[in-house]
């Protein structure tokens, strides 16, 4: 039974053309706040990109929309909280997004909340993970005793009739969303498979069970979470000849030499899954200082024009515009900024001082709280910090806030919900702040806030700091 096959789960996919989909639901927390849905550009980047959003109205309402041409996970936030669902091409949802969960410390990254579904059609695939999930858990939480005894059969018995029982469950289900449904569970229970007991597997028997005949899933998150685990730090793993090999390969910039010499590992023959692997291994090498990041800037580059496979292409794009935007030490983005009949500025004009920009919304009331906080600050590190205000165009913003900004006594800037500021500081909430230091160059994205995070920590403590230093070079 330690070979049990799950061969219900079949090799072929299919695709469907782009559908609208609809998200409707209550957001009583949130009246008057900006939801919006994201899309996941790939599960190597976790680059996001906005698809659809909408205003909380004063019942609590908001509907909203997008094109999809795939089953694919995606991305709902509010203020500074989130949850995901998965998206039928077609579809249309209805959900209650809660409040986050009072007893949860607010962390600057955002908090998880879990979305309730009205009226989930049992038949969507979110019904259908869900439900399965629920069964899965049960099991987990039943064998949990078991799972560290590496000598002890039992957990191996019972994880074989936990797949027996999925295989024969699933095994009827032919609808349209089965192949993600059953790769979800594929993958779900190859999971399992990596608790050290009886029942573990060894490395080159999983890449044969779970990844050698399969194909790459690039929408599903449990496969990408799979393949991305197994091939973490798949470098040093390597034999000493491959490990040179793809040493060589970085300092002649040569795609060709690094994809040429991964193929001489076993779990690397198949060429979809090594040139995915490749952007992964090039982006962890990234962060190591046995590699130029110049060099891989380079590869990347190149593999983002000149892949063997056209997705990868993206891919390579997007893990390099993560690795360089907005990385301590990297050139922040430029911008150009309009007021009046005033001349346009851009990042140049700030230049010699540190400087501290502030994204916010004008509507949200917490958000302009930190105004006043910024204010004292301001007073006392104006000589050595440049202070930034950015807020978007919103037509039901309070008079009140656009006083308030327009008298600030640094300089603040109302800006298009879309202009690329936005995009290229990739500000997803409000409020976001960063910090750039006098020549230009990224110091902090998100930066401290004023206020206190979940750790007690502000930017005045930077600001703090930067002042003694300065001060002793003067």
């Amino acid at each position: 039974m330690r070979y049990f096959i799950l061969l219900f789960l079949v090799l072929g996919g299919f695709s469907l053309s782009a559908q609208k989909v609809v998200v409707t639901g209550y957001a009583p927390n949130y009246i008057g706040q900006e939801i919006k849905v994201f899309r996941i550009k790939d599960y190597l980047s976790d680059q996001l990109t906005l698809v659809s959003s909408a205003t909380v109205a004063e019942d609590s309402t908001f509907e909203m929309s997008f094109f999809s041409e795939e089953i694919e996970k995606v991305m709902i936030r509010c203020e500074n909280n989130r949850s995901y669902m998965y998206v039928e091409p077609g579809a249309k949802y209805n959900v209650l997004f809660p409040e986050r969960n009072k007893y949860e410390p607010k962390l600057p990254s955002g908090n998880s909340v879990e979305m309730t579904f009205y009226d989930l059609d049992s038949l969507d695939i979110n019904y259908k993970i869900l439900r399965f999930q629920r069964w899965y858990d049960y099991f987990v939480g039943g064998t949990y005793h078991l799972r560290n005894d590496k000598e002890n059969a039992e957990f191996a018995a019972y994880l074989d009739t936990f797949k027996t029982n999925v295989h024969n469950y699933y095994l009827p289900d032919t609808s349209e969303n089965s192949f993600f449904l059953k790769t979800y569970i594929r993958y779900s229970i190859a999971g399992l498979d990596n608790i050290n007991s009886l029942a573990e597997r060894g490395r080159y028997e999983k890449y044969d069970f779970y990844l050698k005949k399969y194909p790459v899933s690039y929408t599903n998150d449990l496969y990408m979470d799979y393949l991305t685990a197994f091939y973490e730090k798949a470098i040093p793993r390597l034999t000493n000849k491959v490990n040179e090999k793809f040493y060589n390969g970085v300092i002649q910039s040569s795609p060709t030499m690094i994809f040429n010499a991964l193929g001489l590992e076993y779990t690397l023959t198949n060429p979809k899954i090594r040139e995915l692997v490749m952007i992964q291994s090039l982006a962890e090498a990234y962060y190591s200082d046995e590699y130029p990041k110049t060099n891989i800037e380079m590869i990347l580059d190149s593999l983002s024009q000149n892949c063997l496979f056209e997705a990868h292409e993206d891919i390579a794009k997007n893990v390099l515009d993560r690795l360089t935007d907005l990385v301590p030490g990297g050139r922040a983005p430029n911008f150009v900024l309009h007021q009046d009949e005033s001349a346009p500025k851009t990042l140049t004009n700030y230049k010699g001082k540190h400087l501290y920009i502030q994204f916010l919304d004008p509507r949200s009331e917490s958000n302009m709280r930190e105004l006043e906080i910024m204010k004292d600050m301001h007073a006392r590190y104006k000589d050595y910090v440049q202070f930034l205000t950015i807020y978007p165009n919103y037509e039901d913003s309070p008079e009140e806030s656009k006083e308030v900004l327009n008298s600030l006594p640094w300089d603040s800037y109302e800006v298009e919900r879309d202009h690329s500021i936005i995009e290229r500081y990739r500000i997803v909430n409000y409020a976001q702040f960063v910090l750039i230091d006098a020549a230009g160059n990224v110091v902090a994205s998100p930066a401290p806030k004023p206020t206190p995070d979940g750790e007690y920590d502000t930017i005045d403590r930077t600001f703090y700091y930067l002042k003694q230093q300065m001060d002793q070079e003067h």
